[in-house]
């Protein structure tokens, strides 16, 4: 017996996985997909019936120990390789109610060879068994969460290949410039060949570098777009923030009172502004206190500030300055301005405050229409890089190759390595090397039945 028949043999056969993989019960519908080796016994011991694949097929579900009926719905059937886990997979469409799901649950879970998925592990396996790479991966976990429209273009742009295309095109042309440089180690004794090979091999290190560092530079853009674009309300205690964040969510999300150190935790606010998600966050007043409770709001409403893409500074009849390192984007606010004629107002803009009255509403809609350009400024083209884990690996490549095309008369030897090093940098992003080391980074954050 072969090498290879004794692994085969002793290789144990791969769990077969079953979820809920729809929303929430109870619904219209419910959908349980099994992906594995013995998703067609189930599906066989469940529904009776293997259809045609890729086809619904109307079956009765029944209980196999008792044969009493559980529902009555569709099956199909996804036999392996083509499908999407790569695995046999059988969907079961249901009614969905509790008692009929948690009937269905039970039928599975007696088979041998079954069990519950865990968050992820369907897409896990497609990954595993090259169905899609790590960035579709990303793709499909961010299409998934997206909440906006310039999410969504942004989330299945990725998972579509936009990002692995171009990394794949790029190591491609490493994997050339790296056959070069071995061929002038090979042949050394031919002076001629050894001189033109490295330089032809920099040379492409150069033209890579140039092709890599605008999609890195567009990174900031893509990961703000994902994670949301975050705007801090601060000020002094009682000058109208929480009145604001109020008013802007259009409901009453922060408590609002005249005594001061009311918000001593910051509160969130999710909009969606010109498609792009904005994060509003209540702050604590800022202010000297002697109360531990409220001196840990002030500290944490800081760290937001400073932190924050953007922070409106909300000031009263105080007209307090800004204070420093709160971050780079920073709009001073007049609120109350329902209080002070229009005079006055008119000298507040002059000064470069926007006026606004959370109360009556006067100058909301100008803030609104702001932010929204502001935010706007995350959307149009969908970035290429949106994860800090594909900026890093894009960086890290950028730097072997920066060795090599600033280094064209180094030895080979060099040369070689520091190609090898930015094509297995390439390839993180991919997950051609190293995928295990961010599997469950990339899956703590999935969906049981994705």
């Amino acid at each position: 017996m072969s090498p290879a028949s004794t692994q085969s043999k002793s290789r144990p056969e791969p769990e077969t996985i079953f979820a809920l993989s729809s929303g929430r019960v109870p619904a219209a519908i419910a959908v349980v997909r099994i992906s594995g080796p013995r998703a067609r016994f189930a599906l066989e011991t469940i529904a009776g019936k293997i259809p045609a694949p890729r086809r619904a097929v109307r079956a009765i579900f029944r209980d196999n120990d008792s044969r009493e009926t559980i529902d009555d719905g569709l099956v199909l059937w996804f036999p392996g390789p083509a499908s999407e886990t790569g695995e046999d997979i059988a969907e079961l469409h249901l009614h969905g109610g509790r008692a009929i799901l948690a009937n269905v649950f039970h039928v599975l879970g007696r088979l041998e060879g079954l069990r519950p998925a865990e968050a992820g592990e369907f897409t896990r396996r497609a990954l595993l068994n090259g169905k899609l790479d790590l960035a579709a991966v990303e793709g499909l976990g961010d299409l998934v969460a997206a909440e906006t429209e310039a999410q969504r273009r942004q989330a299945l742009a990725q998972f579509r290949g936009a990002l692995s295309e171009k990394v794949e095109a790029w190591r491609g042309r490493l994997v050339d410039a790296l056959a070069l440089v071995e061929a002038a180690i090979d042949f050394s004794d031919e002076g001629d060949v050894r001189g033109e090979l490295p330089q032809n091999a920099a040379k492409i290190a150069s033209e890579l570098v140039a092709a890599i560092m605008p999609v890195l530079a567009d990174a900031e853009r893509g990961e703000r777009l994902r994670e949301g674009f975050s705007v801090a309300i601060t000020g002094a205690p009682n000058v109208g923030k929480s009145t604001l964040l109020n008013r802007l969510a259009a409901r009453d999300v922060a408590i609002v009172s005249p005594i001061a150190g009311t918000t001593r935790d910051a509160i969130e606010v999710a909009l969606d502004l010109a498609g792009v998600p904005v994060v509003l966050v209540d702050t604590a007043g800022m202010r000297e206190t002697a109360d531990p409770i409220e001196m840990e709001g002030v500290r944490r409403a800081r760290l937001r500030a400073e932190s924050a893409d953007l922070v409106l500074w909300l000031v009263d009849q105080s007209q307090a300055d800004v204070p420093r390192n709160l971050s780079r984007n920073t709009w001073r606010l007049r609120t109350k301005a329902d209080l002070i004629d229009s005079k006055a107002q008119q000298g507040l803009r002059e000064k470069g405050f926007l006026v606004v009255s959370a109360k009556t509403g006067l100058g909301v809609d100008e803030l609104i229409a702001r932010l929204s350009n502001e935010a706007a400024k995350l959307g149009g083209e969908p970035a290429l890089v949106t994860h800090a884990r594909q900026r890093h690996a894009l960086a890290e490549a950028v730097k072997h190759l920066d060795a090599v095309s600033t280094a064209p008369n180094a030895p080979e030897e060099f040369i070689a390595e520091e190609l090898r090093l930015a094509a297995n940098a390439l390839g993180r992003v991919t997950g051609r090397v190293d995928v295990e080391e961010v599997l469950g980074e990339i899956f703590k954050n999935f969906c049981i039945g994705k």
